[in-house]
C-alpha cells in the first residue's frame, strides 16, 4: 500500500479535466483504489477521487455516515448521478485539493447515483444528507468541477 501524492490548487489541469470512463477492473485497478484508501485516511478525509491522486478516471472513495458506528466506504466505479431533488441546502464544504479553503455550497438533499463495485456489480444507492453531498463532490472531481466554482458567479 501507498500513500498517493495530492494534486492541488484551483487551476491545476489534473483537477480540471473531466475523466474517463473505466473499462476494466483488474488488478492494477484494485491496487490503486487500495493506495487510494490509504491516502484518505492518511489525510483523515470523507471522500477521495482519482482525479485528486493524479489519475483522471472515474473513480471516487466516499466514506458514508462519516465519525458514527456505521461508517462505510464505498467504492464507485464510473458513479452518474441520475436523480436531483429539486429541495437543496447548504453547508460548508473542504477539499483535500484545496487546503484552507472552506466554502459554503448549495447541493441537493437528495440523490441516486448508480454505479459499479469492485466486484464489477451494477449498483444503485439513494442517499441524502452529508451523504448526498459527499458523492456530489466526489462526482464532480471526475468531472472536473471544484468548490470554488459554486462561489465564482455570486
Amino acid at each position: 500500500m501507498a500513500i498517493l501524492s495530492m494534486q492541488t490548487g484551483a487551476d491545476n489541469p489534473i483537477l480540471r479535466k473531466k475523466s474517463t470512463e473505466v473499462k476494466k477492473i483488474d488488478t492494477k485497478l484494485k491496487k490503486f483504489i487500495d493506495d487510494m484508501k490509504d491516502t484518505l485516511v492518511s489525510h483523515e478525509g470523507i471522500g477521495l477521487a482519482a482525479p485528486q491522486v493524479g489519475k483522471n478516471i472515474r473513480v471516487v472513495l466516499v466514506c458514508l455516515n462519516p465519525k458514527t458506528k456505521n461508517e462505510n466506504t464505498v467504492v464507485m466505479i464510473n458513479p452518474e448521478i441520475t436523480y436531483k431533488s429539486e429541495e437543496m441546502y447548504e453547508a460548508e464544504e473542504g477539499c483535500l485539493s484545496l487546503p484552507g479553503i472552506y466554502l459554503q455550497v448549495l447541493r441537493s438533499k437528495e440523490i441516486i447515483v448508480d454505479f459499479q463495485s469492485l466486484k464489477k456489480q451494477k449498483q444503485t444507492l439513494r442517499l441524502e444528507g452529508i451523504n448526498a453531498r459527499i458523492v456530489q463532490h466526489e462526482v464532480d472531481h471526475v468531472n472536473g468541477i471544484l468548490i470554488v466554482d459554486y462561489h465564482l458567479n455570486a
